[in-house]
């Protein structure tokens, strides 16, 4: 069974590693704003994870990894038009949406079918992800339909001891969410304008996609 609790604010990676293996919820700074973790692996945990947030279940959770061979972990297949856009924009933030693995968590997905995955560049997620050996969660520190935390004490103040442990990494410095891109009929669509300020013919010419 996962639980965890005992909430505070600090700095210990391998605090924060124990909580997540307990089934338990992160604060964490990344290039965009802090991020929530949990293990996407435990039920339990994105099951809280949804209810901490006030998060409508059709919504799916967007998933960190640290290098790409995780993608295998997530993702049924890596479309062509993504290799490009992978390339030259991750790390970074850019979360581009995969065909999600049959046997991923219905409640990851939203049980959309299709999973949200980036890289991100900020040293504290890449640490904490590589310290946890798996993807993380990495949905915007936030109640739904408010505005993401950008710092320790913001997320601290929204969620109180609903969130088991903050990773205080300072303040983050973007004011934008990442961009969300997915296929739409076999072309690359902006599904969020975010921080990489790129528009469609862009996009499309990076990617060697010619469809207008």
């Amino acid at each position: 069974m996962c639980s965890v609790s005992n909430n505070h604010i600090g700095t210990s990676l391998h605090r924060a590693v124990a909580v997540l293996r307990q089934g338990g919820i992160v604060a964490f700074p990344t290039e965009t704003f802090y991020g929530l973790a949990v293990d996407p692996g435990c039920e339990s945990a994105v099951a809280k994870l949804f209810q901490v947030k006030q998060r409508p279940a059709h919504k799916p959770l967007l998933v960190l990894i640290d290098r790409r061979e995780q993608l295998s972990e997530l993702v049924s297949e890596i479309p062509p038009l993504y290799r490009n856009l992978m390339e030259k924009f991750w790390p970074g933030p850019l979360t581009l949406v995969f065909p999600a693995r049959k046997d991923l968590s219905r409640q990851l997905t939203g049980d959309t079918g299709t999973i949200g995955v980036r890289i991100s560049p900020h040293p504290i997620a890449l640490k904490l992800i590589g310290e946890l050996g798996k993807p993380v969660t990495a949905t915007s520190a936030n109640l739904s339909g408010q505005l993401p935390a950008k710092t320790a004490y913001e997320v601290f103040e929204m969620f109180r001891d609903t969130v088991d442990y903050i990773l205080d990494g300072g303040e983050t410095a973007a004011g934008l969410c990442s961009t969300i891109v997915g296929l739409e009929s076999g072309s690359l669509t902006i599904l969020r304008q975010g921080q990489v300020d790129v528009a469609s013919e862009l996009i499309e010419k990076i990617a060697g996609n010619t469809k207008a």
